[in-house]
């Protein structure tokens, strides 16, 4: 099977400029199809910025809304399939934020579509609600694809219940900040180690109202290492998920095989 590669897209945009987002997306998405990716990861709330406060109820949109058709638009035209963060506005709860991730594939159709599960801090706490369904999955270029959002990937639980899926790729639009470079830097390496597929971790760059974010994205590969990363500033950085060394990998590693689950059962 052919390696899928990946761009990532390191951005923290325009703040509170959707339009002006979804021009940057457009230009990144082009870049990538260019040099041969069939998927484009961009951050966590990317489409309108993280550190929007009270500008979140009038920018949240539907999962259907404008700016994803727009989105959806961008994956056909340049023939690959993009994934994003945004806020995501309930259509049957009024007043019902969650802070979403969608992926649209290169027809333009929907994949997948996740809510955020694990809010960090009060910042989320105050404005978001806390998404039910913790296992997405999707299938993307013969590979099975998950997808969950930056603080999801920290608890050790929610990436081994992909692992055990059966996800090869998993799909972390993120939003890290400073002083938690320890993340991209060891963490997401050892998930996927530890669990056998790869990860894809797009971060946001720079300061934003109170946060500032730390950048270093991140393709991980199931042998521990670091098969793409991006710096400190705005970036679009490639790597290549090979489901053959995936196999090979999970031949010779035997952490899934040897688990022992009646022992975990104090873990739930």
């Amino acid at each position: 099977m052919a390696a899928l590669r990946i761009a990532l897209l390191q951005s923290s945009g325009e703040l509170g400029d959707v339009a002006a987002n979804l021009k940057i997306l457009d230009e990144a998405a082009a870049r990538a199809a260019a040099a041969g990716a069939g998927l484009l990861l961009a951050p966590e709330l990317f489409l309108t910025g993280y550190a929007i406060g009270p500008d979140l109820a009038r920018l949240a949109e539907p999962s259907d809304g404008p700016s994803a058709r727009a989105v959806a638009d961008i994956a056909a035209r340049h023939g690959l399939a993009v994934g994003y963060g945004y806020p995501e506005r309930d259509t049957e709860r009024h007043g019902v934020l969650y802070n979403s991730a969608q992926v649209f594939g290169a027809d333009g159709a929907v994949l997948a579509h996740y809510r955020k599960t694990h809010l960090f801090g009060d910042f989320e706490a105050k404005w978001f609600t806390p998404g039910a369904d913790g296992l997405v999955q999707t299938r993307l270029g013969g590979l099975t694809v998950g997808l969950m959002i930056c603080y999801d990937v920290e608890f050790p639980e929610n990436v081994r219940a992909q692992a055990l899926a059966g996800t090869d790729l998993l799909l972390v639009p993120t939003a890290l900040m400073h002083p938690a470079e320890i993340v991209p830097e060891s963490v997401i390496p050892v998930r996927a180690f530890e669990n056998q597929l790869y990860i894809a971790y797009a971060n946001r760059t720079g300061p934003e109202g109170d946060f500032e974010f730390v950048g270093l994205s991140t393709l991980a590969g199931p042998d521990g290492t670091a098969r793409a990363r991006a710096g400190r500033g705005e970036d679009l950085v490639f790597g290549d998920v090979d489901p053959d060394f995936l196999a090979a990998s999970r031949k010779d590693n035997p952490y899934l095989r040897d688990r022992r689950p009646g022992l975990y059962g104090s873990l739930v």
